[in-house]
Formats: structure tokens, sequence, C-alpha cells
């Protein structure tokens, strides 16, 4: 598998000289690493992430690492894919869907999630921007004969840390949880989506310059999980 550094190319752009915690990428103020839980879910998650994606603090897909056992992080090319994403999606114990929402023009790949015996469902998430993930949908030829799944969104985004291209779009972390309750793995979405909460609090925490609240549902939530 290709792994690619948090640190890969230098962080620039708006708070690239905020003291960040290696791990989490968050100010040192407001790290969340304390809040990690591994968590085994009966699914799992191949993260097909853009290059611009890995050095972004405000990235989603690094919070499906720190929660969900098993997450795989592969670098997107368009025309030479990682020999390890290639073998793992070519595992017969393996049932990988790519998750995107409906389009005409690929109507016949489009499956609803159904559980298959002996087989491990794989979710394959596109994380990049939404015009970036258009891309690597559209132009990995070693992708096209990957069924594709949309999935269900029962609510508003609650990521405000970037603005979305496309209303109602929801982040990577985001579509993580959804997968998982779709898959009928609600205590994973729970996981997740508390933790994505935590994420969210500390990092406009450290943006407002405000004072972090430690007695949220969240945190009690991750708390029980980490203690079993």
């Amino acid at each position: 598998m290709y792994q690619i550094s948090p640190h890969s190319k230098p962080f620039v752009a708006r708070g690239s000289r905020v003291d960040r915690c290696s791990e989490c990428l968050l100010s040192t103020r407001v790290c969340i690493c304390q809040f990690k839980v591994a968590y085994r879910s009966p699914v799992q998650f191949f993260l097909l992430m853009h290059h611009n994606e890995s050095f972004k603090p405000t990235n989603t897909g690094r919070l499906i690492e720190d929660c969900i056992e098993g997450t795989r992080r592969f670098k997107w090319s368009r025309t030479e894919p990682c020999a390890e994403l290639l073998a793992a999606l070519s595992d017969p114990d393996l049932d990988p869907y790519i998750v995107f929402p409906e389009g005409d023009d690929y109507q016949e790949r489009m499956v609803e999630f159904t559980p298959k015996a002996a087989r491990k469902p794989v979710f394959i998430i596109l994380d990049g921007t939404w015009r970036q993930a258009r891309r690597m949908f559209r132009h990995s030829r070693y992708l096209q004969h990957l069924p594709v799944i949309q999935p269900k969104i029962s609510g508003a985004s609650s990521y405000k840390l970037r603005k979305a291209a496309v209303e109602g779009q929801l982040c990577t972390a985001e579509v993580a949880a959804a997968m998982l309750a779709q898959a009928g793995d609600h205590n994973g979405s729970e996981v997740l989506s508390s933790y994505f909460s935590i994420f969210n609090d500390h990092y406009k925490a450290a943006r407002m310059s405000k004072p972090l609240d430690h007695d949220t549902s969240a945190k009690h939530l991750i708390k029980r999980y980490q203690n079993g």
C-alpha cells in the first residue's frame, strides 16, 4: 500500500504558522488524538485520496482511519494505480463498491447494498473536493468495472470548515458514517459521527479562539467505546 505522509507537502495556506499536532494536524491546543478509538466494523473502507488532500488539516478522511480499524489509504493516479490497490480489488474475499452519487450515464452500475456470504464489504471513497472526486470517478479506468453505491442521506451536512460545491454535499467522514449505517453497522456510524463532531468543535474553537467544551455528548460516547 502506498502510504501518504501528512507532511508530504508543506501546508502554506491560511493557518500554516499554527503549532499543529503531527497526528491529527489540528492546533496542539485543540488536539483530538485522545479521542481516537479502534472500532472493529464488519465493513472496510478504502480511501482513494487526491494528492492535494493529504496535507490539509480540514481533510476528514483521516478521521475514518482514526476510528475504523482496517481502513486503508491509497494515492490516486489516473494512469498509474498502485499495485496494492489493484491487488486488493481482485481479492475474492472482498466485495468492493465505489461510493458515488447516482448518474444517468452509469445506471447499469448502480446497486443497492446486499451483504454477500463470506465476502467483506469494502466501500471505496474518493477523497477530494467534489470537482476532484468527479474527475477521479470519470477518469479511473481501473475502477470502471466496480458497482457504484449511493449513500442514503438523512440530513444536511454539519461540516462548515469548507464551503460545499454542491448543496447537500457531505464531507468524506460523513459519507463513511452514512455508509456504515446503510450496511447495518449503526454503532460504527455513531462512533465515527461522534468523532467527526469532536473534530468539528475543536477546529472551530481554534479558528475562532474560543474555549473548548469538555462536556459534550460526542465525547461521552467516544469515552464509553474507549472503555469498552
